[in-house]
């Protein structure tokens, strides 16, 4: 288990082998959520890293008639 101390300025650092296995990158962005009595952070991560994420999708949804255009 990895632990981490709060500095006087509220700053943590992230241990190298949880920034391995995720890849994070210095200066790279972080979600920040408050959940459950904790604290989570997710690597943001660019658009393009997501393409193709979906492949084989079924897009034929059947719509309400109000949505279709």
């Amino acid at each position: 288990m990895n632990f981490v101390t709060v500095s006087p300025k509220f700053q943590v650092v992230i241990p190298q082998k949880v920034r391995e296995m995720l890849g994070v990158k210095a200066g790279q962005k972080m979600t920040v959520l408050a959940y459950d009595n904790r604290i989570v952070l997710i690597p943001t991560r660019p658009i393009q890293e997501a393409r193709g994420s979906l492949k084989g999708m079924d897009t034929n949804v059947e719509r309400d008639e109000d949505e279709r255009v």
